[in-house]
């Protein structure tokens, strides 16, 4: 076997020595003595075991089959069990002492689902019913399967808002409710398969892509939307628009100047005011949570009991109306499975999932973090999905991890995942007795409630933060804003997706490149824009690349190194300096390198090698110098070629260098 370099040590044969590097070699004459090590290749891999490894680092890296190595069978049908059931695994520890504040902030959250629930369903143009259903069984299966102990479960504004807005501009939810019903419960079904299919075949990271910025653009925006949509309900409106951009929305709401009613116009605002000081309280003094929890069931109860007695003065208010009493009935007949709505059903399907996936996710990895446990992403991925296929099935709409709930749920001593049931079993008690109470109950008021939720979801804080830190992620975040306002929803959601992946492929195709300096009375090589101490070594170029070399960046990579040098040369030559005789790379982040990359280092080798110029590689990986020594490109770089550090390179060549001068001729 050939080597090219007399520190490059091939694994696959023989070992490095016992410390992994060669014996010291000794420069000569003045030169401070320098350990110049081997740079070793990989162990040997076949290509089943690269494959193997690969596949694992991309949907294993969290090992989770770490816990059934060395268990019996019956240990590890137990442990089978808690890994797809957590609740085997707190439930055997749970006990009175956790039951008290569980049904606490069972109670306490269920006083805030229960008109959440309903208003989330107006926002999806559903029945009111729905909500109660989607905030009934949702819960206790994610209390089953869930490994959160604090996510709140139920209809969320979001995915409410994206249902809504792209299932009615195909079908009318006023002309055609049965089919508009039956593609909700259909686009559930796709939502929730979806779900669980990302958490069964761990491609989590595929939600990686609805990056922060795109995400506090995008809620920014439909918060907007979903506040002035609610105008309907605060003026006490009968028509209007079932458009979501901001100019019909408006346009609607002055056109039809003639129904607004004062009625509903000083009740809203009353109740409005009333729920954003409750907000606003719990806000800035956490110890006071309970009040924005229970104020929007008080407004929902005074607001009911208000035009219940004035029902004869009041006309002018519009009321929720009959609500059927019972529990979820079967939804499964109901399902839109064949027909040409299908796509739609499933477009909306897949959208609404994936933010209502990325909303759980978020929320349930806060407040584990704030308690110090941790949430199995995947596993959130297949209980999420599965409650909600079960959920198309008993009546209900797309549901995940409501963070205003969960916030509840957390401040109120939450526990554990009981806190759900315990919220499930209040909304079925409501479901069967005591919804006739909700007749009088008047459509402002959940006009208000989803304003105040929805304001929150506005983080002008969040986007100061990306002007201040990346221009790129506030533009993605402006993008993503000003296309829900003016396009649409899912428009501006894949604007602000794609603006994200042209960042990433900006990243990968212009990779950052810059010349290290020497930090003197160290050996340590630094950029020099950043370090003004840091300075130029005589003869060498010293660059370093800070990205993986592809196809897609190693045409750009070998004409910026080469500009580099044109520009080290004119500044030599104008500063009367040493002229260049070595270039050396630094490939410390080079993490990876393909054929295309390959080809660039040993055609810039060659163009440099005519320019009477070395070039040297330093602190290659050892992926990089596995696939150059497996194309033979290592052989064209001699014997001084390849070095672990920058320092040992400088070092080393410069020893070299002296010594063929002071050779007698």
């Amino acid at each position: 076997m050939v080597l090219s370099s007399n520190r490059v040590e091939d694994l696959s044969t023989h070992a490095c020595n016992e410390e992994g590097f060669e014996l010291p070699i000794s420069n000569h004459h003045d030169v401070v003595p320098l350990e110049v090590h081997r740079v070793c290749l990989p162990p040997h891999k076949t290509t089943l075991e690269k494959l193997r490894h690969r596949l694992l680092e991309v949907f294993f890296p969290d090992d989770p089959l770490h816990k059934f190595k060395n268990q019996t069978c019956l240990m590890k049908l137990y442990l089978g069990l808690q890994f797809f059931f957590p609740v085997f695994e707190w439930g055997p520890q749970y006990n009175l002492k956790l039951l008290r504040p569980d049904i606490i902030s069972g109670l306490t959250i269920a006083s805030l689902a229960i008109p959440q629930g309903i208003s989330y369903a107006k926002l999806a143009n559903l029945p009111p019913i729905v909500g109660l259903y989607s905030s009934f069984v949702p819960p206790l299966i994610y209390s089953v399967l869930g490994s959160s102990r604090h996510l709140a479960v139920g209809p969320v504004s979001i995915a409410s808002l994206v249902m809504g807005t792209m299932l009615s501009e195909v079908v009318s939810y006023t002309e055609q409710p049965i089919l508009y019903l039956q593609l909700a419960f259909t686009a559930t079904l796709f939502a929730g398969v979806f779900q669980a299919s990302l958490g069964f075949f761990r491609l989590g990271f595929i939600i990686d892509f609805l990056s922060k910025a795109t995400l506090v653009g995008f809620m920014a925006g439909a918060a907007v939307i979903v506040s002035l949509q609610q105008l309907k309900g605060l003026l006490g409106m009968v028509h209007f628009t079932s458009k979501m951009q901001i100019v019909p929305v408006l346009s609607s709401a002055f056109q039809h100047k003639d129904e607004w009613s004062w009625q509903t116009i000083v009740m809203g605002i009353c109740f409005l005011a009333f729920l954003l000081t409750t907000r606003q309280i719990s806000t800035r003094n956490p110890k006071f949570f309970w009040l924005s929890a229970a104020s929007p069931l008080a407004s929902v109860v005074l607001s009911t009991l208000v035009v219940a007695c004035l029902k004869s003065k009041a006309h002018g208010i519009q009321t929720i109306g009959h609500l059927p009493k019972g529990l979820n009935p079967p939804s499964m007949n109901m399902l839109y499975l064949s027909g040409p709505y299908l796509p739609l059903a499933i477009k909306t399907g897949i959208v609404s999932g994936i933010l209502a996936l990325t909303e759980g996710i978020a929320v349930g990895r806060t407040f584990a973090a704030l308690k110090n446990y941790q949430v199995d992403g995947n596993k959130e991925m297949m209980a999420i999905g599965l409650m909600n296929m079960a959920g198309s099935c008993s009546s209900c709409y797309v549901t995940t991890g409501s963070f205003s709930r969960s916030a509840v749920n957390y401040n109120a001593g939450a526990q554990t995942v009981v806190s759900n049931i315990i919220m499930a079993t209040a909304v079925l008690i409501t479901l069967l007795f005591l919804m006739p109470l909700f007749y009088y109950t008047p459509i402002v008021i959940l006009a208000a409630i989803i304003i105040t939720a929805v304001i929150g979801l506005i983080d002008y804080q969040a986007a100061l933060q990306l002007w201040k830190v990346d221009k790129l992620d506030f533009l993605a975040c402006l993008c993503s804003f000003f296309g829900v306002l003016f396009i649409s929803v899912p428009l501006g959601l894949a604007i602000a997706v794609g603006v994200s992946v042209f960042k990433i492929l900006l990243h990968v195709t212009r990779p950052n490149t810059g010349v290290l300096g020497n930090i003197p009375g160290t050996q340590v090589y630094q950029n020099m824009n950043r370090y003004r101490t840091a300075v130029r070594i005589p003869s060498f170029l010293i660059l370093a690349v800070e990205a993986p070399i592809y196809f897609a960046n190693s045409t750009y990579l070998q004409e910026r190194i080469l500009r580099w040098i044109r520009e080290e040369e004119e500044r030599i030559e104008i500063n009367q300096e040493t002229a260049i005789k070595c270039v050396i790379i630094d490939m410390t982040a080079v993490s990876s390198i393909d054929s295309s990359g390959i080809d660039t280092i040993c055609e810039l080798r060659k163009t440099l090698d005519k320019r009477s110029l070395k070039l040297v590689l330093a602190n290659p990986g050892g992926n990089v110098m596995e696939k150059l020594h497996e194309s033979n490109a290592l052989e064209g770089f001699g014997l001084n070629g390849i070095y672990l550090t920058v320092s040992e390179a400088v070092a080393d060549i410069s020893s070299l260098w002296k010594t063929e001068t002071e050779l007698p001729i």
